[in-house]
């Protein structure tokens, strides 16, 4: 049993009363063990005065009251009697937490969507039988009691005390009701049982929603209450609050009234001060209501102003019922040829798609994880997220309002719509729960497919706020949303067109691929087109729902669903650092770190709706000393002066003298709540300068050098190393130290060229070094070693001098066995990796890493991140962490990148998604290769997916690669 006991200042005090929603949660086993009938004594005969005190009051007001049959969300489900006719443990009746899943709880059948169409799959077409007994106090008769389901999947027949409530309700994904007042045996135990078929009858509910790219599950999935009404009472009640603080509503009555007042007050949220009532007399059963409320602030996702708004029905004077709404005032507008307006607001959507999924609880969702989800979509500065594919928890969207993202509602239909009998119930249900969301702003009605345009016409018989309708993938009702198309698309739409457009889905992430890989390039060719509204990404959260028939393994069913930034438990992939990145709203413009920086940053507003007066920059200098020491030189704040929306700013970060000490500056930006909106860090030592102070200590010259020719190997002892080199083509094939091998060999050999060895050289150089000089074909024209008298090796290659080649990378590889590697350390931009067409999101410092072999979206028995094998940007120096030592290399060449192994792919990953990579186990790079996504190749996502055209010209000073290397003790 749980009660919350409302505040009473006053019985008769209305708004006291109006915020109290009484929950009473009584649900007991049908066969009921002897013990809880003890305790359900104790607590009754305690508690009798007081539950009949509240009930009285809560009578005497007509406040709205919801009393929990379930779980409020699936952390606090409550277990009913249960037994599935069909799959695993079918005709046994046993307990089930409600709300859930059942597949979740070893019952029934797994189904993905595209199992209908796969013979080899068993379709799980089960019925679920749900049983609860309830007491219904005596205080409540004389009252209208409503019996609500918020979602089961999906043909929902309701029994209270043997006899049916009302018709079947046919859809997964929406909230329905029976007046049960009739069934109800007062002040006695009643009898629930529920009938849930996981396919409908109905054909058109099963190819909408059950044939469908997602998880079908079955079961009562949302909670199950009652709401206890006064005889007379609202059963909608609709806002439409204006942005200039107009205010209309219109509300439906149980029953008419032939003479009536409505009252609506306005109140601060969780504040007792009025801002002002309007009211209007009535008779009949539909009310209409308008009105202005001064002073108001608007709603938007940047500042999420809520009211409570306090409905008053009164019949001779007298108060009968109660409900309050929050609410926020906003104004949607869709120009045509020109876009969304909100506020009078032009918008960009930084969307992504969300699923209602946990992997552990399937589509039974916790409070929990509504609230991790929209933090982290925040977290990513994402402004939207669209729901796909059917409406949310009615909690989720409470959320979006307070905590402020834009809602694309939608209306279930994967591929395929509802019918004509089906679709106009469905789409009221949707409109009716949710239509009082201010973040709600548009109507998707189904997905790619899944609509019947005859059904169109219901949204704004229902929505008097009449919002935006529309068609994922179609150029339909003033909008163009196509999915997945390639990079510079279009004729008369998209990049060229002249509808407003912003693709609902775009950017498949499947595994590593997408999201941010072109994110960058996609952005800027949205940005530079005026009708451009942005996009919504497909898609948030990796899908691989925990089998309980296969020992809680994780399956996200193939290649059908891990495509999220996040992984499956929310996992962060280098993709989320890269959105986080492009889509701050505080951006700083590109400029040149070094040691002539003067502090100047010129800063950008990219919010829709407000200035950045009140933001601030975080900066600190940092001095490093080897790969264990980052030492804190200066920090500061600055706070950022009144930057408006679109403009551009200079201001200056007051550098100290330590300035000339530091090796990296770090610039965080917040918002005027605190939160960090993205880190950058950048570089202030050059290349060389950082090379020669970090190798000072590490390369003490002493001894002689000495050196054989035998076998066509070039031998050569300095110190405690030894070495040999091919006289054949140059490359190291053979490390000791102290007479123990080292595994470090096999190059230099050139990847991303055809490049054949024209000749090998050696000599002895005056200080006792030995260098081994190399010509090639093609890259490099050079390479040389150099074997230092203290053991150290030095490596040079010049840069590329190539003329009209396409090449996807280019650089050098070696060769270290993998099973040896323990770990990285390194000094460069990290700790993600990157890809050419996925370079931000990292930035420079120290990291370290241990080593793993996750596979990205798809190793979920093992999902680190962040991934160890890959390209990383910006080296500096490394540390090779394994069995044999420490394998040190420092590099003095610019903007190299280094690999460390090649990730594996997935045994379903698309060609799209598939990268090309060179070969070799560590590799150091001028160039690095782009990914794809689930549908293409990255040439199809914009530029830097392309292959660069080499370029050279007679006298050209390249940057080659050049690299320190020691080989030292753990």
């Amino acid at each position: 049993m749980e009660i919350i006991f409302p505040t009473i200042l006053n019985p008769l005090t209305k708004r006291t009363l109006s915020h109290n929603m009484m929950y009473f949660n009584c649900p007991k086993n049908y066969k009921k063990a002897t013990a809880y009938k003890v305790l359900k004594s104790i607590l009754f005969s305690g508690l009798t005065a007081f539950v009949f005190l509240t009930n009285t009051l809560a009578q005497e007001s007509m406040v709205y009251n919801r009393h929990y049959l379930s779980g409020k969300d699936a952390a606090t489900a409550v277990e009913w009697d249960f037994m599935v006719d069909g799959g695993r443990r079918a005709g046994e009746w046993s307990r089930i937490p409600v709300p859930s899943n059942w597949e979740l709880h070893g019952f029934g059948t797994y189904n993905y969507g595209h199992d209908h169409r796969n013979p080899d799959r068993v379709l799980g077409k089960e019925t679920g039988f749900y049983k609860l007994e309830f007491d219904v106090p005596d205080s409540w008769k004389g009252q209208v009691v409503q019996l609500v389901f918020e979602g089961a999947m999906t043909d929902t027949e309701v029994k209270v005390n043997g006899k049916v409530a009302g018709e079947v309700f046919q859809g997964g994904f929406y909230r329905f009701s029976h007046d049960i007042t009739p069934l109800l045996n007062f002040g006695q135990e009643n009898i629930l049982e529920v009938e849930v078929a996981k396919h409908s009858a109905n054909a058109s509910v099963n190819r909408a929603e059950r044939e469908a790219d997602y998880w079908i599950f079955g079961g009562i999935y949302r909670p199950v209450y009652l709401e206890i009404l006064p005889q007379l009472h609202f059963q909608r009640v609709a806002v439409n609050p204006q942005a200039n603080g107009e205010f209309e509503a219109l509300v439906l009555l149980n029953k008419s009234l032939k003479e009536g007042l409505l009252e609506v007050e306005l109140f601060e949220l969780g504040d007792k001060k009025s801002l002002g009532k309007i009211n209007t007399p009535f008779t009949g059963e539909e009310i209409q209501i308008d009105g202005v409320f001064e002073g108001i602030l608007s709603w938007n996702p940047e500042s999420p102003k809520m009211y409570e708004a306090v409905f008053s029905l009164k019949e001779k004077g007298k108060t009968v019922f109660e409900k309050s709404e929050k609410i926020g005032f906003r104004t949607v507008e869709l120009r045509e040829q020109d876009g969304i307006y909100v506020n009078g607001k032009r918008v960009i959507f930084k969307g992504v798609n969300r699923h209602s999924f946990y992997p552990n609880s399937g589509r039974a969702l916790s409070e929990a994880n509504h609230l991790e989800d929209i933090q982290l979509m925040k977290e990513m500065n994402m402004n939207a997220v669209r729901m796909s594919h059917y409406p949310p928890d009615e909690r989720f969207l409470d959320l979006c309002d307070s905590l402020g993202l834009f809602v694309l509602n939608e209306v279930a239909g994967w591929q395929q719509g509802y019918d004509t009998e089906i679709g106009p119930k469905v789409i009221k249900a949707t409109v009716w729960k949710d239509a009082n969301h201010p973040s709600v702003i548009i109507w998707d009605h189904g997905n790619e497919g899944g609509w019947d345009f005859e059904n169109e016409k219901w949204f704004h018989q229902y929505d008097i706020q009449k919002r935006p309708v529309i068609y994922p993938w179609l150029i339909r009702n003033g909008v163009d949303t196509h999915h997945y198309f390639q990079y510079n698309a279009g004729v008369q739409r998209l990049t060229h067109g002249i509808t407003p457009f912003f693709p609902t889905e775009f950017m498949h992430g499947l595994y590593d691929g997408g999201h941010g890989a072109g994110l960058e390039d996609h952005w800027r060719d949205f940005m530079r087109s005026p009708v451009a509204a942005g996009g919504f990404l497909w898609v948030f959260a990796d899908e691989a729902v925990v089998r309980t028939d296969r020992d809680g393994e994780l399956d996200a069913d193939g290649n059908h669903a891990p495509d999220g930034i996040l992984g499956p438990y929310k996992e962060k992939e280098g993709s989320f650092y890269t959105i986080k990145n492009i889509w701050s709203p505080i951006q700083i413009a590109p400029f040149v770190m070094n040691r002539h920086f003067d502090g100047n940053l010129w800063i950008e507003n990219h919010y829709l709706y407000s200035s950045l007066a009140g933001c601030r920059l975080e900066w600190s200098l940092h001095k490093l000393e080897g790969f264990d020491k980052e030492i804190n030189l200066d920090e500061g704040k600055l706070y950022l002066p009144d930057i408006g929306l679109g403009e551009r700013k200079r201001v200056k970060i007051p550098l100290s003298t330590e300035f000339e000490e530091a090796d990296f500056l770090r610039v965080a930006a917040y918002d005027w709540n605190g939160m960090e909106l993205y880190t950058w860090s950048w570089a202030i030592s050059g290349i060389s300068e950082f090379a020669d102070h970090l190798s000072a200590s590490s390369f003490d010259m002493y001894g002689l050098t000495e050196v054989e020719e035998e076998d066509g190997l070039l031998k050569v002892k300095a110190g405690e190393m030894y070495f040999e080199f091919s006289l054949n083509d140059g490359q190291l094939k053979l490390v000791q130290k102290n007479d123990k091998d080292i595994a470090f060999k096999d190059g230099p050999i050139a990847v991303g060229v055809n490049s054949e060895v024209d000749g090998v050289n050696w000599e002895t150089d005056p200080d006792g070094s030995i260098i081994i000089q190399s010509s090639y074909s093609s890259y490099p024209k050079i390479s040389t070693w150099r074997v230092l008298p203290d053991g150290s090796l030095e490596l040079e290659a010049d840069g590329p001098l190539l003329n009209g080649q396409m090449i996807s990378y280019l650089g050098l590889s070696f060769s270290y066995p993998e099973d040896k590697v323990k770990g990285v350390k390194w000094i460069g931009n990290g700790p993600y990796r990157v890809w050419k067409n996925r370079e931000k999101g990292v930035e420079f410092g120290i990291w370290e890493k241990a080593y793993n072999n996750t596979i990205t979206g798809y190793s979920y028995d093992n999902l680190i991140y962040p991934e160890f094998k890959g390209y990383h940007a910006n080296l500096y120096a490394l540390q090779l962490l394994t069995e044999e030592g420490i394998i040190q290399i420092v590099s003095e060449s610019p903007g190299m990148y280094f690999k460390l192994y090649n990730p594996e792919n997935s045994p379903h990953a698309t060609p799209g998604v598939t990268p090309e990579m060179p070969a070799g186990d560590l590799n150091f790079l001028h160039q690095i290769s782009p990914i794809g996504n689930k549908f293409a190749g990255p040439e199809t996502m914009g530029p830097s997916g392309n292959k660069i055209r080499a370029v050279s010209h007679g006298g050209d000073q390249a940057f080659g690669i050049k690299l320190r290397i020691t080989f030292e003790d753990l």
